[in-house]
């Protein structure tokens, strides 16, 4: 596994279409195949750090590994997401610190959701069931934490919600994951049964970071 910074480590599109490792290793041009392959990657790392709102995807905490040997895409490339201890917010930022996705300065972050990011994920995501028996999983796991605070734990399901909801409006529209960072924040709150009432509710958040960016 390779370690690199979020400038070194992808494939740049606006130049001479290498990637990082190529440059530092001063290898030839990753293939077009192996190309959309880590772009595909990419896509996966977005959505899941769009999922749990990691609040520290630096750029030094995913990885790539490039096995230059391999003929297929999917033995010669691959992205690991690292260190995601401070995920699962119970709040969007609102005060100093934005907490931006690096991801989102690099040029893979400006091309739109391929077809088969949106085939794979959407209808998973829509599905309120699936959605729910996740969340109640997660649930589980949380409680396993000595200090775990059930009011806390409501708060970060709000912000996973409307993480969910944003996220399938993007890969219905074939946002990119630049416009998806860019949408409005919310949180989705649950209102409780009742007749005739909504079990959910959506909030949108009235207060931003200072120093806002992705």
């Amino acid at each position: 596994w390779y370690q690199r910074r979020v400038r070194e480590a992808v494939v740049s599109t606006q130049s001479t279409g290498s990637s990082g490792i190529n440059a530092e290793y001063g290898e030839e041009p990753l293939p077009p195949k192996m190309k959309e392959h880590f772009q595909r990657l990419f896509e996966r790392l977005v959505c899941l750090d769009y999922i749990i709102r990691n609040t520290d995807r630096g750029n030094d905490n995913w990885l790539i590994k490039y096995d230059k040997t391999q003929e297929d895409p999917e033995k010669a490339i691959f992205v690991a997401a690292i260190d995601n201890g401070l995920a699962f917010p119970f709040k969007h930022p609102d005060e100093w610190r934005a907490y931006p996705y690096y991801w989102a300065w690099l040029p893979n972050a400006s091309e739109p959701f391929s077809d088969e990011t949106r085939d794979l994920l959407l209808h998973k995501l829509k599905d309120l069931e699936l959605v729910q028996d996740m969340i109640d999983e997660l649930c589980r796991l949380f409680k396993c934490d000595k200090s775990f605070d059930k009011d806390l734990q409501h708060r970060q399901v709000a912000v996973m919600r409307g993480q969910i909801l944003n996220l399938c409006q993007a890969l219905e529209e074939k946002k990119t994951p630049l416009q998806l960072v860019q949408m409005p924040l919310l949180r989705i709150e649950s209102e409780g049964k009742g007749k005739g009432k909504s079990p959910f509710i959506q909030k949108f958040q009235d207060k931003y970071p200072l120093f806002s960016s992705c």
